[in-house]
């Protein structure tokens, strides 16, 4: 048997990536960026989304602080906010910055490989706000139809 290469392997492997397959690891990936924080974090960043409402969510992607990305998702707390950077950082979809200011200035921004999922996380969030009329009438409908 042919001895293969570290980068050979990494190849081999991706080619196997199924998500139907249970033991696929591409399985919790997915449970990670369909979470609603990792969602609304991407798409905030990749739009440079801000805080205020009447300056909406379109624009370029930039860094934000902390305290941006607390403020703009609302009902976020600190503790999962944290947790859900630190993933998305581990993952490689975002950078932490840290400025040696007075207090100190830590910023997040959307890497290359963020960037490329960005776009759907944005749709998603756009698709959703869109069609929520639609879906509430068929909950509405599902639910009257199974009470009766």
């Amino acid at each position: 048997m042919a001895t293969m290469t570290a980068a050979q392997q990494r190849a081999q492997a991706k080619m196997q990536y199924d998500a139907f397959v249970a033991a696929c690891p591409s399985r919790k990936l997915l449970d990670r960026i369909s979470n609603k924080w990792v969602t609304l974090i991407l798409a905030a960043l990749g739009s440079g989304a801000s805080p205020e409402p009447e300056a909406g969510c379109a624009g370029e992607p930039r860094p934000m602080r902390y305290s941006e990305l607390s403020r703009l998702l609302a009902g976020v707390s600190q503790k999962m906010l944290t947790q859900t950077l630190r993933s998305l950082e581990r993952d490689g979809l975002i950078t932490r910055s840290v400025k040696p200011t007075v207090p100190v200035t830590v910023t997040y921004e959307l890497t290359d490989l963020g960037l490329s999922l960005h776009q759907m996380m944005r749709g998603l969030k756009s698709w959703a706000e869109t069609h929520m009329d639609e879906v509430l009438a068929h909950r509405e409908t599902y639910d009257e139809r199974d009470a009766g």
